[in-house]
């Protein structure tokens, strides 16, 4: 937390003239003497030891099928902070998408065959947006024609997906996206949707009103093998 708070303040608890714990109160981490979720979910140790569905489960699949049991990455549960949660997510992805070489030096790694920039949206939103009344992680679920990144919750306030993707938001979690915002790669505007769709125009949004959880579907590129 002292970390986070010289980011956002370009100085010290002490500096400011606060001590830790009405650094903790001012930023709504602590009230009336208790951890907040926000302030648990972005600063607490070991989160998921008291909200254990606060995970993200991961997976990569031989096929297109939920239902198959050949793994080509077993099932994991990812924890920690959201901080935490989004770094392992992101990594998890890219180790189990491929590497295109396009125009790169025949050397080089080649790039990602899903835009990486598009990615990081979609786990962050996923992250900040998520429906946290529901006791439920979010899930990452690779197959060999897309990947799938499923959150809980549907659009809040009758928010449609069309009004999402065109900026306009409904800010579902306030604490979250303002530590977000100096933490991750994070604007904090609303358009994250629509700059995930500039850089990955085939991106699939679902909003599963019955189900009460908001998938968004990657397709991947095919290939020759």
């Amino acid at each position: 937390f002292r970390e986070y708070f010289k980011k956002e303040f370009n100085s010290s608890i002490e500096e400011k003239g606060l001590t830790f714990e009405k650094a903790l109160k001012a930023k709504k981490v602590l009230r009336n003497e208790k951890l907040t979720l926000a302030g648990l979910l972005f600063f607490g140790n070991n989160p998921q030891n008291i909200k254990p569905a606060f995970c993200v489960k991961a997976v990569s699949f031989f096929g297109n099928s939920i239902s198959g049991k050949d793994y080509r990455n077993k099932p994991q549960d990812l924890e920690g902070t959201i901080p935490d949660l989004f770094d392992k997510g992101i990594k998890f992805i890219e180790s189990n998408l491929r590497h295109i070489q396009k125009k790169q030096n025949f050397n080089s790694i080649g790039i990602l065959e899903i835009s990486r920039d598009a990615l990081v949206e979609i786990l962050v939103n996923a992250l900040v947006h998520r429906d946290y009344l529901k006791n439920a992680p979010i899930r990452i679920l690779i197959f060999d024609s897309r990947v799938e990144i499923i959150s809980p919750g549907k659009l809040p306030n009758s928010l449609t997906v069309e009004e999402a993707i065109f900026g306009n938001p409904v800010i579902r979690n306030p604490q979250l996206v303002k530590f977000s915002f100096h933490t991750m790669p994070f604007s904090g505007i609303g358009t994250g949707l629509t700059r995930a769709l500039e850089e990955q125009p085939n991106i699939e949004l679902i909003n599963d009103v019955e189900g009460e959880q908001f998938v968004v579907k990657i397709p991947r590129p095919e290939t020759n093998t």
